[in-house]
């Protein structure tokens, strides 16, 4: 009983976790407003009452990618390693989300300028509010360590130029030059030089997991 009851609640995680990321995808292509649930729940092959079932409708659906988004960027803050190594893997690994997470950075950023879902996003942002003052307190306390004269600014230039890359990256996608920002922002620090890239062949997020897509194919959006 026990394990039926663990397939079954793996199963319900899968079928909330489809959803979520054909939202994303059709929220990158379409925008909020004109992508249906109809659409969403297509693109993940399943019956269209299972939004509300997992979400509860399509605004709590909208709140769930938010909430996906603060996940990702919030997560690569606190690291390992000596505080020239913790800040690199801060940098290359608010990087690789970007590159990652392509589809997602594409639809927060279309809910961040549009009235309709700016409610939604500052809800969110208020839910992530104490892991963001964790994250933004672990860099400047990687600053310190550096011996930095300003933690406080540094932490705000860095967050400032990611985000600026973020920006850039979602709306022009891998020809960006995601690889080469890179390698500037190591300079920038005074960090050795990468000594391999980051793996940034054009992907899609399917599934919870960044999937390559097949050479000549489009990113949604581009």
């Amino acid at each position: 009983m026990a394990r039926s009851d663990e397939r079954n609640r793996a199963a319900r995680e899968r079928s909330r976790e489809t959803l979520l990321q054909a939202a994303v995808e059709v929220f990158s292509e379409r925008g909020v407003a004109g992508a249906s649930i109809a659409e969403i729940t297509s693109r993940a092959g399943v019956a269209q009452g299972l939004v509300n079932y997992h979400f509860g409708g399509k605004d709590q659906l909208v709140a769930a990618v938010i909430d996906r988004w603060f996940e990702t960027v919030l997560g690569f803050a606190r690291v390992e390693g000596t505080p020239d190594e913790a800040l690199a893997a801060v940098i290359d690994g608010a990087l690789m989300a970007t590159a990652y997470a392509l589809p997602l950075q594409r639809a927060v950023l279309a809910m961040q300028q549009q009235p309709a879902t700016h409610r939604l996003f500052a809800e969110s942002e208020a839910r992530h509010e104490q892991a963001a003052t964790a994250a933004e307190d672990a860099v400047r306390d990687l600053f310190r360590a550096r011996g930095a004269d300003d933690p406080a600014l540094e932490e705000v230039m860095l967050r400032s130029t990611l985000e600026g890359i973020f920006v850039k990256f979602a709306v022009f996608g891998p020809t960006y030059p995601l690889e080469e920002a890179r390698q500037w922002m190591h300079r920038r620090y005074g960090l050795p030089a990468p000594v391999t890239p980051m793996p940034l062949a054009p992907v899609i997020v399917r599934d919870g997991q960044p999937r390559p897509r097949a050479t000549g194919a489009v990113c949604p959006g581009d």
